[in-house]
Order: C-alpha cells, then sequence, then structure tokens
C-alpha cells in the first residue's frame, strides 16, 4: 500500500513539467487516485473500529442539594486480536459500572443496503480485562471470534511530516475519520516523564479517545487520548499514546491483569547544559543520577549520586525519560549500566525490582459517587488500612489518599496525581473523607487553595482550583 500512495505523491511533483492541458487531466487522475486510497484504507480500517458506551453515577448539584444521577458516556475503541480483544483509553472506561460495545455492521451485511444511511452494528457486553492509568490504556473482552482486527505498527519508526488518520466516534458519531500529520512524534508534558505522546492536527475530539491513530498503511500508529483546546472544540492539537506503548501495555494486561513495572531506586535526571555547568560534568547531555535510595537496588550495586548513565545493556542513554522506561520495562532482570563517575569509567549490573505498589490499585478502594470530591476532581479513600498497603511508607497514619482523577476536572488534571496523600486543605487538617468534604465545601468556584501532600515520600504544597 506504501508503493501506490508514493506513486500518487509522485504524480503531483512530475505534474508540473507537463503542458497545461495535461497537467490537468494528470492532476485529476492523481486526486482521484488519492481520493480511491483514502476510501479503500477506511473500509479496511472501519470494521475493527469499535464505539464504547459506559454507564456509572456522577453527582450533581440542584437546588442546593447533592444528587446522584446516572451518567452515560461514550468513547471509542480498536479491536487487535480475532479473539475480541479490544485496546483503549483508561479514562474512558473510568470507575464505570457497565460497558458495551458498539460493533460495526459486517461489510456482508453493509452490502445489503443501497442507501447511504446504513443501520447501526451490534451492542455487546465488554468485560475489563484491565487497566493502565499511568499510560491511560485498557483493555476489554468481548466474546466471539472472528472478528476484524489492527495490528500494531512499530512507532519508533514514526516521523514527523507522516500522513496519519485518526478513527473513532466523536461526540458519539460513530464510524468517523479525520486526517492530518504527525506534528511531533514524542511530546512530553512534564520534564522528565516517561510518558510521551504523539502530537497530530488531525481532528481529535471528545469521544474520540480510545480509537485508533492509523498510518498509512492501515497499521496502529498510537491510541488517541487527549486534545488541548482553549475552546473545547479541536485546533489541531491531538495527542496519542504511541503504538509501542500500547503494544507493551496490552501485551502485559493480558499476560499479568497488570503491567509490571520496574525500579532500582534511583532520582534520574536529564543532564543540561546548565546543570553541567554548574556540577563541572563532562558532557552537558545523557542521564545524572540526582538520588540513591538507602537499601535499595542501586545502592546495592554501587551505584552513586552523581554518577552519569551512559548506556543501559549496551544502549545509549541520552535523557532521563529514555533511561526511566528501559528500567520500567525490566522487571525482574538484571541489567548492565555503563557509568561515568568523574573521569573513571565503570560497569554495574543492577538487579531491576518490580515496583511493589501500585498507585493504580487504589481506585479498586473507592466505592461509588461518595468516594468523588467534584470541588477537587478527584475521587478519594481514606487513609487506612485497607489503603496503606498499596502506598510506600508515609510520614503520617491519617489522611485522604488521591485513588483516581475525574476526567475532564479542569485545570486539575495534572496536578494532583494518583497515590498522593492530602494532609491539609489550606489551614484545616485533614483526616478522613469526611474531612476533606467538608474542608472544601461551600468554597467558592475558581478559588485557590493549598493542599499539604505527600508524594513518592516527600511533603509539599500543590496549589488547585475549586471546581
Amino acid at each position: 500500500m506504501r508503493t501506490s500512495l508514493t506513486l500518487t505523491l509522485v504524480c503531483f511533483l512530475t505534474a508540473s513539467t507537463l503542458p497545461a492541458a495535461a497537467q490537468a487531466v494528470r492532476g485529476a487522475t492523481s486526486l482521484r487516485q488519492l481520493s480511491d486510497y483514502y476510501q479503500e484504507l477506511a473500509e479496511r480500517v472501519d470494521p475493527a473500529v469499535v464505539q464504547i458506551i459506559t454507564r456509572g453515577f456522577a453527582q450533581e448539584e440542584a437546588s442546593g442539594a447533592a444528587l446522584i444521577r446516572t451518567r452515560r458516556s461514550n468513547g471509542s475503541g480498536v479491536i487487535v486480536d480475532s479473539e475480541g480483544y479490544i485496546v483503549t483509553n483508561a479514562h474512558v472506561v473510568g470507575a464505570a459500572r457497565s460497558v458495551q460495545v458498539l460493533l460495526p455492521q459486517p461489510s456482508e451485511d453493509r452490502s445489503r443496503f443501497k442507501s447511504i444511511l446504513k443501520p447501526s452494528g451490534k451492542l455487546v457486553n465488554a468485560q475489563i480485562v484491565g487497566a493502565d492509568r499511568e499510560t491511560d490504556i485498557a483493555v476489554l473482552k468481548i466474546d466471539g471470534t472472528g472478528y476484524s482486527r489492527l495490528p500494531f505498527s512499530d512507532s519508533e519508526k514514526l516521523r514527523q511530516g507522516q500522513i496519519v488518520f485518526a478513527f473513532g466516534s466523536p461526540f458519539g458519531l460513530e464510524n468517523s475519520v479525520t486526517s492530518g500529520i504527525i506534528s511531533s512524534v514524542a511530546r512530553q508534558l512534564r520534564e522528565d516523564d516517561p510518558m510521551i505522546y504523539i502530537q497530530t492536527d488531525a481532528a481529535i475530539n471528545p469521544g474520540n479517545s480510545g480509537g485508533p491513530l492509523v498510518n498509512a498503511e492501515g497499521e496502529i500508529a498510537g491510541i488517541n487520548t487527549f486534545q488541548i483546546s482553549q475552546g473545547g472544540g479541536n485546533e489541531g492539537i491531538g495527542f496519542a499514546v504511541p503504538a509501542n506503548v500500547a503494544k507493551s501495555v496490552y501485551e502485559q494486561i493480558r499476560k499479568h491483569g497488570r503491567v509490571r513495572r520496574g525500579q532500582i531506586g534511583v532520582i534520574a535526571q536529564t543532564i543540561t547544559p546548565e546543570l553541567a555547568q554548574s556540577l563541572g560534568l563532562s558532557q552537558d547531555w545523557g542521564v545524572i543520577l540526582a538520588d540513591i535510595a538507602p537499601s535499595g537496588a542501586a545502592q546495592a550495586a554501587g551505584l552513586e549520586i552523581r554518577d552519569i548513565v551512559v548506556s543501559f545493556n549496551g544502549k545509549l542513554m541520552e535523557n532521563a525519560r529514555q533511561f526511566g522506561v528501559n528500567i520500567y520495562q525490566c522487571a525482574g532482570e538484571t541489567v548492565t549500566l555503563e557509568i561515568l563517575r568523574g573521569t573513571q569509567k565503570l560497569t554495574k549490573r543492577v538487579a531491576v525490582l518490580e515496583r511493589p505498589r501500585d498507585p493504580d490499585r487504589l481506585l479498586s478502594l473507592a466505592g461509588g459517587p461518595a468516594n468523588v470530591i467534584p470541588q477537587l476532581g478527584i475521587v478519594a479513600v481514606d487513609l487506612d488500612e485497607r489503603s496503606m498497603p498499596v502506598l510506600p511508607p508515609l510520614r503520617r497514619l491519617s489522611g485522604v489518599v488521591v485513588a483516581g482523577l475525574v476526567a475532564d476536572s479542569g485545570a486539575n488534571e495534572n496536578v494532583l496525581r494518583p497515590g498522593d496523600v492530602i494532609y491539609a486543605a489550606g489551614t484545616k487538617a485533614v483526616n478522613s473523607l469526611a474531612g476533606i468534604k467538608e474542608a472544601v465545601q461551600g468554597m467558592q468556584h475558581g478559588l485557590p487553595v493549598a493542599l499539604h501532600i505527600e508524594r513518592a515520600g516527600q511533603l509539599q504544597f500543590v496549589v488547585v482550583e475549586i471546581n
């Protein structure tokens, strides 16, 4: 299929050397070829793209009283295995009480209808196999076999400017497709965050979440996840989880029911020219170790603060994100690090331990709407004997744990994280779920409030806005 598209583009490039009449004919032919290719691609991809319909509980304010209502929402997904396995976004299924999948009408059935308005497909129940909120990927399973599927591409081969297509159900409009290009192959939202996204100008709107971003070969280049917009509509800045990340999470969830992540007990940072100059480092790029956890695997292997990580299993390490991803993927293995300590090069063998506690498990402790704090845009649980085993050792024994984030919660979406423990809101101490509700009750919309939290063993203040 790549050859077909390449030949079409060559026609455009050579048309300018022809006489005007010949250019017009050649141009029209090329446009038809390109249009036919797009149409053929859509026909191949559509049968594997599904709409996901969820139902759950939501809280709303009416007449001064808090009411609980049933909320229906929708997203998209893509079938990646003929046995009925579907990949979507974790935030699409969230804490849904029920999940259904609207399958496309089979092509052989659609061909029986002459009208361009075809009947909807079949609605079936789906089971959540697992969800990983750090990557925002979830896996569903529906009964049956023989489904159309899409293969994952190697997203490491994506390049800026490549043509891509976003499939899904924006605003519930089933079976939609938009096109665009890759704006960036690796976009970080936070410095040194191991999670990166594909940026695209293909229109991604609410409801597209979980659908596939497809390359010109009809393969999954990424999973559409979110957009950045000031007005709520598409502004050409959409983001997708890269296919390699989505595939790894999918395979781990199928095998283990969850994602296994490795750790060695270090804090790694990307070396900047300013950092290198200040510390007198021999290079102004790469990875430096800023902290070594006591009694961790890195300390046992003899790593030290200010060591520069040169390579990981022979692979050159260029930044902290790259280093973190490689560590995550090697849980249970022993890896080889080449480090630079001053002018001395050393080789260290380090055991990568599986991260024993996973904040994603906190969400399973939430009982329902009573755990939602709409003013903060979070789902929270008490710090008690159920939640403490999921968390690392804490400074205090009473508080409220952030179990999850409410989708579309405004400015607070990237402030709090699952696993954060809230000890105070403003000047009010918080000792329980009831306490945090009382502390924020009646606060004015848009009011900034400082929360005293513990994150990864460190106390800090974060400022949130009241929704």
